[in-house]
């Protein structure tokens, strides 16, 4: 894979960037459904046009059409969309559309990672802390380590951004829910997360560093277009848990998955950063991780879902969910980035082969 190949929105910046935290533009619909969202939002009646449809059978819970469509809706809630009304937010209309659009997502995801009571959080997370023999993995954190070229980690980047310029902000949500031990364990993780009070520590401000190092825009949401649904879907799944009350323990398995495995793929990572010469903000976003997150993983294993489960025991079978949900969703992440990466195309749309 070479320059040649990225797409235009992949070409290098001329220079570097500060994170730029402003609107984004509507992204371009994938379908009927994102269609009808798009339209209500923009135009210059905006919420004048016709009432989204509740998407059809045919609308595939984990395709472009219903992801991207459910990644707007759920956008409302965060930046919001350059030319858009913040009062949209709360357009029952689309609210209900949304519901619909949720139902589908969270019906699909309790079918694929169904959850009988038989395995414990404790279970769970003891699982994804195992580590292949010999670190000898086949993942993407492996594939970049191993593997990657500069090309590789550029349309990684781009592709992460959509989680990456606003990490912790969806786990923000569990913070009313939460009480006693629980409640002041996360909030101790995501000041961490939030720079310690600095804003150049922000972990965002630092993946945005990261971007810049690798010549790509830093503009809140500007790699919407060319992401894969599969990433749409990993972003919706932390809004979808942190926008429900009834999702909060959910939530928690996601934050605990997050930071459980962060740590080994991140050493993987900034190893891959330091090969190909991806530059030192790019290297340091990483090295950050491996050693923060080392921390984090105990403090949200002990205090955070052992205090959410010392108060509400009943809980414990939704945090399995979280947690299956989450490695469900990065895995098939993971196979259409390699199977993209294999073929010599980036796992970027507009860019993979005819038929992809």
């Amino acid at each position: 894979m070479t320059d040649a190949t990225l797409p235009a929105a992949l070409s290098p910046a001329l220079s570097r960037q500060q994170f730029r935290l402003r609107p984004p533009p509507l992204p371009e619909p994938r379908g009927p459904l994102s269609a009808a969202v798009t339209a209500r939002l923009r135009g210059s009646d905006p919420g004048s046009a016709p009432i989204p449809a509740p998407p059809p059978e045919s609308c595939s819970p984990y395709g472009d059409d219903l992801q991207l469509a459910l990644y707007v809706l759920y956008e409302l809630h965060y930046q919001g969309f350059e030319g858009v009304q913040d009062s949209l937010e709360w357009d029952s209309a689309l609210l209900a559309c949304r519901g619909e659009i949720e139902d589908r997502f969270l019906s699909a995801l309790r079918t694929d990672v169904p959850v009988d009571g038989a395995e414990t959080a404790e279970q769970s997370l003891d699982e994804l802390q195992i580590e292949p023999v010999g670190d000898d993995g086949s993942g993407v954190s492996y594939f970049l380590r191993d593997e990657g070229t500069l090309d590789h980690v550029r349309a990684y980047a781009a592709v992460r951004s959509l989680y990456h310029l606003k990490e912790a902000d969806p786990h923000a949500w569990v913070l009313p829910r939460l009480h006693g031990r629980a409640k002041a364990a996360m909030v101790a993780v995501e000041f961490d997360e939030f720079g310690g009070g600095r804003a150049d520590e922000i972990h965002a401000q630092l993946f945005a560093d990261l971007m810049a190092d690798l010549g790509l825009d830093t503009t809140y949401g500007h790699y919407v277009d060319a992401a894969p649904a599969e990433m749409l879907a990993t972003v919706n799944l932390m809004s979808l848990f942190g926008l429900h009350r009834a999702l909060r323990a959910a939530l928690v398995g996601h934050f605990a998955t997050v930071e459980v495995t962060s740590s080994p793929a991140s050493r993987r990572l900034a190893e891959a950063m330091r090969r190909v010469g991806a530059g030192p903000a790019a290297e340091r976003f990483y090295t950050e991780h491996v050693t923060a997150d080392a921390v984090h993983e105990q403090v949200v294993r002990h205090d955070v879902v052992g205090g959410l489960l010392e108060g509400e025991p009943q809980l414990d079978a939704d945090v399995v969910f979280g947690i299956r949900a989450t490695v469900h969703l990065e895995n098939r992440l993971a196979d259409t980035l390699l199977g993209a990466w294999r073929k010599g195309t980036t796992g970027l749309r507009g860019n993979r082969p005819t038929g992809g």
